[in-house]
């Protein structure tokens, strides 16, 4: 899913070549992608006894140690009230405490919990994209959206052109065009939109008068139509990138909500921290499977017709704003329901116990 800023360079095109447009957003989402997972190994695994998170484990320690005397005091007063029966089974808290802040410098228990369930969360995502985008639909359906975005990067210093220079341009424009095809023929196949979008470029190189000039103008676009869709395209890559800081951020606070878990209170801050990190997961699904869905629409439907012109600024606009607002919702819903199975669970075995 991070192959979404492949090709939002329109204009940087046209100056660095094709293969560094093609090649660019791949190499930089992966180094990004491995930047994310060596920064949560650093944080909550590799020498925890004096980095940040190290900090904030003896943070919750301390918060700990402070709520302690209010536990004791619900305890006693438990103890009197409830013949044995609850206090005994209060008395887990403060064992799930210690152990999940033990720290032996490589990290806690606690630390290594919350990898596994990161790394779990991963999993999932990459199988869900794995298997609804066997086709690279939203990879296609992102190029088809930006295609035309490139060709018209090199066309459009041709319209002030006349006459012999300006053919010598058009043909000079449509071979370095010519050499993008070729590349996503190479990845795609003989695409139906690929071969729209050549027919186009040759009625243009070869002055064939078959397109009109609604059509060349929206080909050729316009700077303002470009900057707009490289923003777009750039926020939900930055949305992406969001997530994952996200999920760090609250990783990082888990020693704090476990530490003032001894609370005598029925919502436990390490439920709601639990709740938390796994709404930011179902986030993150959740925008990965409405942007495949959507992507396999556009190419299964006027990717695959000929006669069709569409206008694909919706689909960047979708990604950009749309799909994170309805995956945050659709998270917000999936964390309120994770929180109350996550209460009851507990209520009901705090019954039993």
């Amino acid at each position: 899913m991070q192959l979404a800023i492949q090709l939002i360079f329109a204009q940087v095109g046209a100056q660095v070549g094709i293969d560094e447009v093609l090649n660019n957003g791949t190499a930089t989402s992966l180094s990004i992608a491995d930047g994310w997972n060596k920064q949560w190994l650093d944080l909550l695994q590799n020498n925890t006894t004096n980095n940040l998170y190290g900090a904030l484990t003896n943070l919750g320690i301390f918060f700990a140690v402070g709520t302690l005397l209010f536990f004791m005091i619900q305890f006693l007063k438990d103890l009197i009230s409830y013949e044995y029966s609850r206090p005994i089974s209060a008395l887990i808290w403060p064992f799930v405490v210690v152990i999940l802040l033990s720290n032996s410098g490589k990290g806690s228990m606690l630390s290594n919990l919350t990898l596994g369930v990161r790394d779990f969360l991963n999993t999932v995502n990459q199988q869900v994209v794995v298997s609804a985008d066997a086709g690279k639909m939203y990879q296609q359906a992102l190029n088809m959206s930006i295609a035309e975005e490139v060709t018209g990067s090199f066309l459009r210093p041709c319209q002030s052109l006349i006459g012999a220079q300006q053919n010598q341009c058009f043909v000079s424009a449509a071979d370095k065009v010519n050499i993008l095809l070729q590349k996503y023929r190479n990845t795609y196949g003989r695409k139906i939109w690929i071969n729209r979008l050549q027919t186009k470029l040759d009625n243009i190189r070869y002055n064939k008068g078959f397109i009109s000039e609604i059509s060349f103008n929206s080909l050729l676009g316009s700077t303002v139509q470009t900057s707009i869709k490289n923003f777009l395209v750039s926020l939900q890559y930055a949305f992406q990138n969001l997530i994952e800081a996200t999920m760090l951020l609250i990783a990082v606070l888990g020693p704090i909500a476990v530490g003032g878990s001894l609370l005598p209170v029925a919502g436990k801050p390490i439920f709601a921290w639990v709740t938390g990190f796994l709404s930011i997961g179902i986030a993150k699904i959740s925008f990965n499977i409405i942007a495949v869905l959507t992507a396999t629409v556009i190419v299964n439907g006027p990717g695959q017709n000929a006669n069709a012109d569409p206008d694909l600024m919706w689909f960047i606009i979708f990604l950009g704003i749309l799909a994170p607002i309805l995956s945050l919702l659709v998270a917000a819903a999936g964390g309120f329901a994770v929180f109350s199975a996550i209460s009851n669970t507990a209520s009901l075995v705090k019954e039993r116990i």
